[in-house]
């Protein structure tokens, strides 16, 4: 069975809340990395292209926002941010967040 993609942007926003969640009071989430330089991403994982999370208008968005993202790719992108053009996964932020403290 195919799944829509409708059905694919309604598991990434779920995925997208239950990692917030997770990474609580880390380094892996918005509010507690932007003044360190961090700025929400996702990774195609296919590709290993990095995309800029971004409102629907294009502007970029200071959180995790898909609204940005192609749906052709919403099945194969994981969360994290950019630093200084590296992407780091919210796991990869939050421990080098916790090694600066």
């Amino acid at each position: 069975m195919k799944t829509s993609n409708k059905q694919t942007q309604n598991h990434s926003a779920k995925k997208l809340k239950q990692e917030n969640q997770r990474f609580a009071n880390t380094g892996g989430i918005s509010e507690n990395n932007h003044d360190k330089g961090f700025v929400p991403a996702f990774l195609d994982v296919n590709t290993g292209k990095v995309y800029r999370s971004r409102f629907a208008n294009g502007m970029p968005a200071p959180i995790h926002i898909l609204a940005g993202i192609p749906s052709s790719i919403l099945g194969s992108i994981i969360s994290g941010f950019l630093l200084n053009k590296i992407f780091y996964t919210r796991e990869e932020a939050a421990a080098t967040l916790k090694k600066l403290h």
